[in-house]
């Protein structure tokens, strides 16, 4: 059974950090490009961040650039999203996305979790 569960998010401040995790079983994080998206109220799902299979790659929205980090932990079969300098904007249900594309493809989806940035 392949799951993907992100923890760690929660209630921030306007300018503080928060760190996110996406633990991965079923599934070697190390065969798939890991993405985080995020949804936010009445918004489309936004790509945040991306780093591709062999984690020497990273890319990020505009929005986030410069502010957030996404890594991986292979042996932990974890990703992360390093989130600084936070704004209300950047309030949304945070998603883990694992994807191998090819004749194996596959696309999985965690559940989410709440980042809320408020004073």
């Amino acid at each position: 059974q392949v799951q993907l569960v992100e923890s760690g998010g929660g209630l921030v401040q306007p300018g503080g950090s928060l760190r996110i995790s996406c633990a991965a079983s079923g599934i070697t994080i190390s065969r798939y490009a890991m993405n985080w998206y995020r949804q936010a109220p009445e918004k489309e799902r936004e790509l945040v961040a991306v780093t591709t299979s062999g984690g020497g790659s990273t890319s990020y929205a505009d929005s986030v650039k410069g502010r957030f980090t996404i890594s991986r932990d292979n042996v932990k079969n974890t990703v992360f999203l390093e989130m600084n300098s936070l704004k209300p904007e950047d309030t949304a249900v945070y998603l883990c996305n694992a994807v191998r594309g090819g004749n194996n493809y596959a696309n999985f989806w965690g559940q989410g979790t709440q980042v809320t940035v408020s004073s």
